[in-house]
């Protein structure tokens, strides 16, 4: 009941709260902004013209504060600082609250900082309904859901000049830990704001559960293949015995459990039809790759991985430095976030054109404007590109990718469009979906674009314009809706110029058109290098000194895919220990260090000492040269002088088969089994 008293002195925003509050309904209002008002009036007996001066802890006690909040402190930074970085607003910040409403952390540009803090939008404030009124922080603790609370849904009239947009975050026993916050003066896009703030938070989600359980062994499934490694993967913890610790809500989702409380203590055993033992042999086997498992007594299948513990591996958990920037409230780690193989997160590192590329990217793209990915071969075009569907409005959807270049030519048209029963020799009895219709609801991505033959590319086109996909055989037409990303490292203009490419589809391609840098151009090298390290070695590995400025003073011609390959074996070769120049082979002789300059080489390798290499994989290696040595030998003169030119040729094009085919006008496959015949090893992937 709303008293007398309230009603007298009422603004114009005072009166449109106690109206609704006396109706009970808004037509197009917010329900949850709706009972928000009625606590603060009936409950809590606030005004909207009469603010109160917000709660703030004293220095001593939110140090305190901090203190107890370390773990969630240390997992929410990164991310804080990725997403002010995704959302490339100078007038937005990024807030972390405890469950009380007391902001913990803000990341916010400099001067917006300080035009806010007088506000209360500051570390040590209190923001909880009960003080602040209805506002993103405090609506979304009290009921305990995503929140935006855009300009007027504020209950105190003071707060209507800003947007929130909140998330709960939860820790690892299921209980809410913190809440998210963005505020800003825009009131745009606050559903796509809400998608980014829930990946955030799930990311945070996941990173608690490393911090929290480092002991435990992960596990990570889903029951797609692709969406291992990602933020849509479910995540357990599992201790020694085989019993589960803890779970994100992704895995509850899949498992169809509605708490933590219902899945901890249970064995492996109890979830899915393997055991912890025989599930970590084969992920071991697999080297970490998914393997097949299915849901204990039924037959839905998943794809998993478990790992060893962190723990176990002799992991330091020593908290990592942290820089602080001029300018209130801002804070970032210098530590990467541990990256999976197929992470968006590698997208952009801490590379500011990366960041603002990906802003624009996913800007852009939920207009569904089609974006264009230039870039040279390695340089993490589809990471990037997955990285622009987690943040689009068909995240949920699937990310089909198609490359160009490595499908056959007869092959192209019944991939991308599919076909019917029956519609050629050796079509699958059931007939096909096709690529494009598997894209349907998700995002299509055409890696290689320019590599497409020319007669498809109209058939591309009339797709890409009506949005309709007939396959082949069949004479009904299908529709789809899928957001368009493509990539390619050629020229599409002067493919266009030498009539290679088609000029109309290319425009219908490029409603933005984004470079990606190579890795010699990126400023984020080195967090780059200690992410991908953790992504291959599965726990935090540690890297010398000298062998971190063998990796930073490197070209990097075959850019990321390259990295990512040489961190793989050393990983692999390091077994555990400190990765060091040793453990970097193709960094360290031959032609490979040839490529850099003398001052660098005789700085970061003096006197390498040969590579050591485990037992078994030495003598693997050894003896895999000895066949390839000896079968060169009996080559005769020509075909020996020949594969001279097609490895000078090869080196040139930096190992990229597809650009080699090209320039000698065969097929890849004639270029394959050329390759082949010449005891050519072909170690770098287009």
């Amino acid at each position: 009941m709303i008293s007398n008293s309230l009603l007298a002195t009422t603004g114009r925003h005072a009166e449109r709260v106690f109206d609704v509050v006396r109706s009970g309904f808004e037509e197009g209002g917010n329900d949850v902004v709706a009972r928000s008002w009625r606590r603060c009036l009936d409950e809590y007996l606030l005004h909207p013209d009469r603010p109160r001066d917000l709660r703030s802890l004293d220095a001593q006690a939110l140090e305190d504060r901090l203190q107890r909040m370390a773990t969630l402190l240390d997992s929410a930074r990164h991310e804080m600082s990725t997403l002010f970085q995704q959302l490339a607003d100078q007038e937005s910040a990024v807030v972390l609250t405890d469950t009380d409403g007391v902001i913990l952390h803000m990341v916010a540009a400099p001067s917006f900082a300080e035009e806010i803090a007088p506000m209360g939008l500051r570390p040590g404030v209190v923001w909880s309904e009960t003080e602040a009124g209805t506002n993103g922080m405090g609506t979304c603790l009290a009921a305990a859901c995503p929140v935006a609370v855009r300009r007027e849904d504020h209950f105190y009239t003071q707060f209507t000049g800003l947007t929130c947009s909140a998330v709960p975050v939860y820790h690892p026993s299921g209980e809410m830990v913190a809440v998210l916050d963005v505020s800003s003066r825009s009131s745009l896009m606050q559903q796509h704001l809400l998608v980014l703030l829930g990946m955030t938070a799930r990311m945070i989600e996941n990173r608690l559960i490393d911090q929290c359980f480092r002991d435990a062994y992960p596990l990570h499934f889903h029951s797609r293949p692709e969406f291992v490694y990602t933020l849509h993967e479910g995540r357990l913890a599992v201790s020694d015995d085989g019993r589960i610790l803890a779970a994100n809500r992704s895995a509850l989702f899949q498992l169809g459990l509605q708490s933590v409380a219902e899945i901890r203590s249970r064995r492996v055993e109890d979830i899915f039809q393997t055991s912890q033992d025989d599930l970590l042999q084969r992920s071991n086997l697999s080297s970490f790759h998914p393997v097949v498992t299915y849901r204990a007594h039924a037959s839905h299948r998943f794809f998993a991985v478990m790992r060893r513990p962190a723990q176990e591996a002799g992991t330091s958990q020593t908290s990592p430095p942290v820089i602080q920037v001029p300018g209130p409230g801002r804070v970032l780690s210098t530590r990467a976030a541990p990256v999976p193989r197929s992470s968006g997160a590698v997208a952009t590192m801490g590379d500011p054109q990366l960041a603002r590329n990906l802003a624009v990217a996913r800007r852009v793209i939920a207009r569904q404007t089609p974006v264009l990915l230039c870039g040279e071969t390695g340089s993490g075009k589809e990471v990037f590109a997955r990285a622009v569907h987690d943040g689009s409005p068909h995240a949920d959807g699937a990310f089909v990718a198609i490359n160009c270049a490595s499908l056959p030519e007869s092959l192209i048209e019944s991939e991308l469009f599919g076909y019917r029963a029956g519609a050629f020799t050796g079509a699958q009895r059931n007939g096909r979906r096709g690529k494009i219709l598997q894209a349907d609801g998700g995002t299509l991505f055409l890696d290689e674009i320019g590599d497409m033959p020319l007669e498809l590319q109209a058939r591309l086109l009339r797709v890409l314009e009506e949005r309709q996909v007939t396959p082949l055989g069949a004479e009904e037409t299908l529709s789809v809706n899928f957001q368009l990303l493509s990539a390619s490292h050629r020229d599409l203009q002067e493919l266009i110029a030498e009539g290679r490419f088609r000029e109309d589809l290319y425009y219908r391609l490029a409603g933005v058109e984004l470079r990606l840098p190579a890795l010699r151009e990126r400023t984020d090298r080195r967090e780059l290098i200690r992410s991908l390290l953790v992504a291959e070695g599965g726990v935090e590995v540690a890297l010398s000194a000298e062998a971190e400025r063998l990796l930073m003073a490197h070209p990097w011609p075959g850019n990321v895919r390259q990295l990512r390959h040489v961190l793989r074996s050393a990983c692999a070769l390091a077994d555990g220990d400190e990765v060091r120049p040793e453990h970097l082979p193709s960094l360290t002789r031959g032609t490979t260090v040839g490529a850099l300059p003398a001052s660098a080489v005789a700085e970061t390798v003096p006197e390498m000492p040969a590579p050591i290499l485990p037992a078994g994989v030495a003598a693997t290696a050894a003896a895999e040269e000895a066949a390839t040595a000896e079968a060169v030998s009996r080559l005769n003169p020509i075909l020996a002088n020949e594969r001279q030119v097609l490895i000078k040729l090869l080196e040139h094009h930096r190992w990229n088969v597809s650009n080699v085919a090209k320039a000698l006008d065969v097929s890849r496959n004639t270029l394959y089994r050329k390759l082949h015949k010449l005891h050519i090893q072909i170690s770098h992937a287009d």
